[in-house]
């Protein structure tokens, strides 16, 4: 009987309101902990896997020798390869394409490189208006791979400590 009464009272008091009410209080005025992109950034890690580039030697030669593991590992199929053996006898690619709707970003094409050709990069902010947008080809892969190379190979020296 006694329980029946204290929970009418608590119920008509409306405690519980009163509680999630003091709790809402209490972080009403704490430290916000928003992050108001784009003008300001969080942290992010080195090992973040996004925008896919290609990389060239210091010569200025491409690294990629078309050995086509990349296409093989890759668990969406996202990753075309067409290549071709050139008059020296080494082996290069003519098409090199990578369908950026498909692709998980899992990292399976960067571990499984043995020239450490194909990379992502930290890049994050790249859209697409179209789905065809979003198919990188082997130049525009290249491209990326140029703009960010001093990024990239500051990456791989920081990584390589962790190995």
């Amino acid at each position: 009987m006694a329980e029946k009464i204290r929970d009418f009272f608590k119920s008509f008091l409306l405690l519980e309101l009163l509680k999630g009410m003091a709790v809402t209080g209490r972080h009403l005025f704490s430290r916000k902990i928003t992050v108001q992109y784009p003008e300001e950034r969080t942290p992010q890690s080195p090992r973040f896997r996004g925008l896919h580039a290609l990389r060239r030697y210091p010569n200025g030669e491409e690294r990629c020798i078309a050995c086509k593991l990349c296409e093989a590992v890759c668990p969406a199929l996202a990753i075309t390869i067409e290549s071709e053996q050139r008059a020296d006898g080494t082996r290069r690619t003519t098409r090199y394409d990578i369908d950026l709707n498909k692709c998980i970003f899992c990292g399976f094409c960067e571990e499984s490189c043995p020239v450490d050709s194909i990379v992502e990069t930290r890049v994050l902010e790249y859209h697409g208006e179209k789905r065809s947008d979003l198919h990188y080809t082997k130049e525009m892969l290249l491209a990326v791979g140029d703009r960010y190379e001093a990024e990239i190979a500051r990456d791989r020296a920081s990584d390589a400590q962790y190995r």
